[in-house]
């Protein structure tokens, strides 16, 4: 099969990501081209503030060089730029007049420096900060000069201020605003930031707007509108960056700010995609590493012809050194009425943060000296966790003398940009004998990007060879069909928006193509907790409410009515009574959750005995709640039972058809006679004459394991509520096939008790069952084959 022919416009690092991506999943697709205007291969921009600053060479900071392209057969156009597209004809014209044909174009055009439009902005000596020629630009200038002026109180102009420092320049920072990196820190954060810097060095002009770039031909100063002037030999202009779109509108590609894509990445024009600075994606322009590899990644599935769920934005996030100094933000971290604030300011140790929480779940945080939390804090955020006191507390309190690291779950990310979790690089380690930042970089990513995990990279390194390091990697692949665990399996499906059972497979590497026996059930419950809408498989055993059975060794099938609570009517009997009849069923049954149950159906009689039957059918096969258990006065117990019964019919009814990571049992018992074994239950509630006893953790097989009592509640409406909280909090948490009692020793009762009692956390993990169970019905209710 001939070749299509791929075009990238870009050779920056959004786009060869992209690139990179595509390889790894069909390196045989496409012939690629890569068409980059500046005369360099592919580098990383991020680390120029560090070859500026003298700490690394040019030759450092290259990702892939010319023996990478040659290797992967793609045709690079160094210091060539396409002028035009003609979309009509598929072909792209440059500035040396070479004409090239695609099949697929990739837009990854990224951004070009903002200019102030202000007289004498063309001077000789006024440098913008973006590419390597800009920066030797900056050290020749150095050279020669005294003395410079930034103009930019944001990131990069504090790094290009940093620089000029370190090559011997007096630095004036000019800056509109009242406070830096006002897009990052808030005003505490900010100040803390610029007293630090002053220290080595740095001059500040805040709330300065500049009139003017004074001098002849040759930058000499700065004039600004409130009359007052500054001298300087050179002016960098660090005040941001526009989207560089201007070669795709003249195309015809429809833009905004940027080039408006879909969630797929897909331009308004068949064929041609954008990735990267130049995209404007839901009205946001990204231009930071994260979300633009994760653009990548979808883009990479979509030209590949692999599903996905498409992009669906990012959660920002910014950890960085300035200067020697630790910063981090991320999310909302200013706080409105629908919000709250816990901050810790110690400004003996020059240590702050800030964690902004909605509803007990961190919507943004800024720390400032100790760092440690980030990682943490961003998984907390991405994956939208309920946070607990004890959390808080661990984030605030957390110390520089703790190792970062060591308290770090070998699943939390290291590398945010390349999503490399702790363990990935331990297991590195371990079976390579990595020893250097280099070397891990080269092996797992993990600070091939913005760098601003290499000092955590770096700790983790010493942490693993110190006499403190205990840690093993015993991990328990999900199946013989994977190396990964479940929880790495699950943390991917998260960070690479994978939603499909074949997603997961290729992209995470399966051996197996089509799985086996033990992950596709598992996965299929993960990816329904994961994305809500996700339809149950349709090959499972479930039909729907009113058309369910189970196929049974002999090749018949058995089927159960529902009767809530096991309370029935004459009517219910009497068809069940007149089906059994006539279709001659040979074997009715009454369970132990007080159930009818026809088992010895032949499959031709299947759709009329739906039909006649006409009830709403019990699921008594695979990971669900099961039927309740409840005491009817059976034995010589004369108690009431009303309440207790009624109590089991609300619970069944809220949790018909729920999936869950294994099977629920659960008994209801009138009175302390426990007539429904309660106690040897999952979930078991037993009514007393001030309320009911909640136990969990249970079991009435063949080992049997009594229940730990829960907590104790004082009218029905708490019992529910306290249920369906503990049932939810176990679907979210708990690994797939994972018994309740197993989970209860995993993740501590005291736990568990802690996030129920929360008022607020508990609403939210019942609207979360009720929106789940909506999600799993109309999925159910589509499915109409055995």
């Amino acid at each position: 099969m001939e070749k299509q022919k791929l075009v990238l416009i870009g050779n920056g690092m959004a786009g060869m990501n992209c690139i990179e991506e595509i390889l790894k999943k069909n390196p045989n697709m496409f012939d690629i081209s890569v068409f980059g205007s500046e005369p360099h291969d592919n580098y990383n921009r991020i680390l120029l503030s560090t070859v500026l600053q003298g700490n690394t060479k040019v030759e450092d900071i290259t990702l892939k060089n010319r023996a990478w392209y040659d290797e992967h057969d793609i045709v690079l156009y160094k210091g060539e730029t396409v002028l035009k597209v003609d979309t009509d004809n598929k072909t792209l014209i440059t500035d040396q007049n070479r004409e090239v044909p695609y099949d697929k174009l990739i837009f990854a055009t990224g951004s070009v420096p903002f200019v102030l439009p202000i007289p004498g902005s063309d001077k000789e000596g006024v440098i913008s900060f973006r590419t390597i020629e800009d920066c030797q630009k900056i050290i020749n200038v150095s050279k020669t000069g005294k003395k410079a002026a930034v103009i930019g109180g944001g990131l990069l102009g504090l790094e290009a201020a940093r620089g000029l420092l370190n090559l011997g320049m007096e630095v004036d920072v000019v800056h509109i605003a009242d406070s830096l990196m006002e897009r990052q820190l808030d005003p505490t954060a900010a100040k803390m930031l610029q007293l630090e810097l002053e220290k080595q060095g740095m001059n500040f002009l805040l709330e300065k707007a500049t009139e003017e770039i004074i001098g002849d031909t040759h930058v000499e100063g700065l004039r600004f509108k409130d009359g007052s002037v500054i001298e300087a030999d050179a002016v960098i202009m660090a005040v941001g960056v526009k989207p560089n779109v201007q070669m795709a509108k003249d195309s015809g590609l429809e833009t905004k700010r940027a080039i408006l894509v879909n969630d797929y990445l897909e331009t308004s024009v068949t064929d041609i995609y954008a990735v990267g600075e130049c995209v404007e994606h839901r009205e946001m322009v990204y231009g930071l590493v994260k979300p633009l590899y994760e653009q990548g990644r979808i883009l990479a599935e979509k030209i590949c012809g692999i599903e996905s769920v498409g992009y669906q934005g990012s959660t920002l996030s910014t950890q960085l050194k300035i200067a020697g100094i630790d910063v981090f933000s991320v999310g909302q971290f200013y706080a409105d009425e629908d919000s709250k604030t816990i901050s810790q300011y110690d400004e003996l140790s020059g240590n702050y943060k800030k964690i902004i929480l909605k509803e007990d779940k961190v919507i943004g945080a800024v720390l400032f000296g100790d760092t440690q939390p980030g990682n943490k804090l961003l998984d907390i955020i991405s994956k939208q966790k309920v946070i607990t006191d004890e959390e808080k507390m661990l984030i605030l309190h957390a110390s520089d003398q703790t190792s970062q690291v060591a308290s770090m779950e070998q699943t939390e990310l290291i590398c945010n940009c390349n999503a490399v979790p702790k363990g990935t690089i331990i297991e590195a380690c371990q079976s390579q004998g990595l020893t250097t930042v280099e070397e891990v970089k080269q092996c797992t990513k993990a600070s091939s990007a913005c760098g601003g995990c290499k000092p955590l990279v770096t700790d983790l390194l010493m942490y693993i060879q110190s006499e403190d390091f205990d840690e093993v990697i015993e991990k328990k692949p999900m199946c013989a069909c994977t190396t990964l665990t479940d929880e790495e399996i699950v943390s991917e499906m998260q960070v690479k928006n994978l939603a499909s059972i074949h997603d997961v497979m290729k992209e995470l590497g399966w051996s197996k193509q089509e799985g086996c026996s033990t992950c596709v059930p598992a996965l299929q419950y993960y990816l329904g907790m994961i994305y809500p809408e996700y339809e149950l498989n349709k090959e499972s055993l479930f039909i729907n409410q009113r058309m369910n059975a189970t196929k049974q060794k002999d090749g018949t099938f058995s089927l159960t009515p529902q009767s809530y609570g096991g309370v029935t009517n004459a009517a219910e009997l009497r068809k069940i009574a007149n089906v059994v009849e006539k279709y001659e069923i040979p074997n009715v049954a009454i369970t132990s959750e007080q159930r009818v149950h026809l088992f010895g159906v032949k499959e031709d009689n299947l759709k009329d005995i739906w039909r006649d039957l006409d009830l709403q059918l019990s699921s008594t096969f695979g990971n669900t709640v099961q039927n309740i258990k409840t005491c009817i006065g059976e034995t010589v117990c004369t108690c009431e039972k009303h309440h207790a019964l009624q109590l089991a019919v609300e619970l069944e009814k809220k949790t018909d058809y729920l999936v869950t990571p294994h099977r629920i049992k659960m008994g209801v018992s009138a009175c302390m006679h426990n007539g429904a074994g309660s106690t040897t239950k999952d979930i078991g509630v037993i009514q007393f004459d001030r309320g009911w006893e909640i136990y969990v953790g249970g079991s009435s097989g063949r080992n049997a394991l009594p229940g730990q009592l829960l907590c104790v509640a004082d009218s029905e409406e708490e019992v529910i509520g306290i249920i369906i909280g503990f049932i939810q909090y176990y679907r979210e948490t708990a690994k797939f096939a994972e018994r309740t009692w197993d989970w209860i020793s995993r993740v501590n009762l005291l736990h568990i008790r802690e996030v129920l009692f929360d008022k607020d956390l508990r609403e939210q993990l019942i609207e979360s069952l009720g929106n789940d169970a909506y999600q799993n019905r109309k999925a159910l209710e589509k499915s109409v084959q055995i």
